[in-house]
C-alpha cells in the first residue's frame, strides 16, 4: 500500500513537472522576443569598462537580476493569487511598455543622432581621463545595468504568467522559476560572451605557429562582426518589442484579435507566405501605433510639468550723465 501511494506520488510530480516544461516551453517562446532587447542593453551597459574588470561586472549585474526576479516572482504570485483579475490589465500595460520603448529607441536615434554620439564621446574621453574615478563610474554602470534587468525582468515575469494564468498555483510557480534561472542564466551568460569577442578576437589576430594564419583570420573576423551583432541585437531587440507588445495588445483587445485572424485567412487563402506572415506584421504595426500613441502622451505630459522659461531680464534704463 505504501509502496502504490509512493508510485502515485511520483507520478503526480512527473505529470506536473511535464507539465511545467510544456508551459515553460510556451512562455519562453512568449518572452523571447524581450531577450534580444535584453542582451543588446545589457552588454552595451556593460561595454566600455576596464577589460579586466567586464567579467566581474557581468556578475555583478547577473546577481542583481537575480535579486530583481526574487522580488517579482513572488509579487506576481501574490497578484495571481490574491487579485487574478489584475493579470491581464498588467499584461495590457506591459504590452503598451513594450511598444513605447520601442518607439522611444527608434525616436531618440532618428531625432537625436548628435546626443548619441556626443554621449558616446564623453564615455570615451572620461575613460581616458586619469581624474575619473572608475570605481564609481563602473559602481554607476552596474546599478543602471539592474535598474535596466528590472524592468525587462517584470516585462518578462508579467509576460510568463499571462501565459499560464488559468494554470495551477503549484504550475504557475514552477515556471515563473524556470522563467526566472533561464532567462538570467542565459541573458547573461551571452552577455558575458558577447563583451569577450572583441578580447578574443584580439588574441587571436596576435596568433603564432602552427595554424596562426587561420586563427589570425578568424580573430579579424570577430573584431569585425562584434560591433555588426551588437547593431543587429538592437535592431532585432527594437523589432521584438512591437511585435510582443504589440501581439499582447492584440490578443488582449477582442476586435483587433478578430481582425489579426481574419487577415491571417484572407492572405493564407491567397498564400501560405502571406498567411504566416500577415499576423506578426499585424501585431508589429499595432505595436508601432500603440507606442506612437504612448509616447506622444508622455512627452505632452513632460511638456506640461516642465517649469516655464524665466522672462529675459529687463532692459536697464540708462543712467543719467553727470551735469
Amino acid at each position: 500500500m505504501a509502496g502504490a501511494s509512493l508510485l502515485t506520488l511520483i507520478d503526480d510530480i512527473s505529470v506536473i513537472l511535464d507539465d511545467v516544461s510544456v508551459m515553460t516551453k510556451v512562455a519562453t517562446q512568449k518572452t523571447a522576443g524581450v531577450l534580444g532587447d535584453d542582451l543588446a542593453l545589457n552588454a552595451q551597459q556593460v561595454a566600455g569598462v576596464a577589460p579586466a574588470r567586464e567579467l566581474p561586472v557581468v556578475w555583478a549585474v547577473a546577481k542583481g537580476s537575480a535579486v530583481n526576479k526574487a522580488i517579482l516572482v513572488p509579487s506576481a504570485l501574490a497578484i495571481s493569487a490574491l487579485a487574478p483579475w489584475a493579470v491581464t490589465p498588467l499584461l495590457m500595460l506591459g504590452g503598451a511598455y513594450l511598444c513605447f520603448e520601442g518607439c522611444e529607441k527608434l525616436a531618440h536615434k532618428l531625432l537625436h543622432a548628435g546626443e548619441v554620439e556626443a554621449e558616446h564621446g564623453a564615455h570615451v574621453a572620461a575613460l581616458a581621463d586619469p581624474k575619473v574615478d572608475l570605481v564609481a563610474l563602473e559602481a554607476e554602470k552596474v546599478k543602471g545595468a539592474i535598474r535596466t534587468d528590472f524592468v525587462l525582468s517584470a516585462e518578462i515575469v508579467v509576460i510568463a504568467l499571462g501565459t499560464v494564468a488559468q494554470a495551477s498555483f503549484s504550475k504557475q510557480v514552477g515556471v515563473l522559476l524556470a522563467i526566472s534561472a533561464i532567462m538570467t542564466v542565459g541573458v547573461y551568460g551571452l552577455v558575458a560572451g558577447i563583451v569577450k569577442l572583441d578580447d578574443a578576437g584580439m588574441h587571436l589576430a596576435r596568433a603564432q605557429g602552427l595554424g596562426a594564419g587561420a586563427r589570425r583570420a578568424l580573430g579579424r573576423a570577430l573584431l569585425a562582426g562584434a560591433p555588426l551583432l551588437m547593431k543587429f541585437l538592437s535592431v532585432a531587440g527594437t523589432a521584438a518589442m512591437f511585435l510582443v507588445g504589440g501581439g499582447i495588445l492584440v490578443h488582449g483587445v477582442g476586435a483587433l484579435h478578430h481582425a489579426a485572424e481574419d487577415l491571417a485567412r484572407w492572405a493564407g487563402a491567397r498564400s501560405g507566405v502571406l498567411g504566416f506572415l500577415a499576423a506578426p506584421l499585424f501585431n508589429a504595426v499595432v505595436g508601432v501605433l500603440a507606442g506612437a500613441v504612448v509616447l506622444a502622451i508622455v512627452e505632452a505630459a513632460k511638456r506640461l510639468r516642465r517649469p516655464p522659461a524665466a522672462p529675459p531680464p529687463a532692459a536697464q534704463p540708462p543712467a543719467p550723465s553727470p551735469g
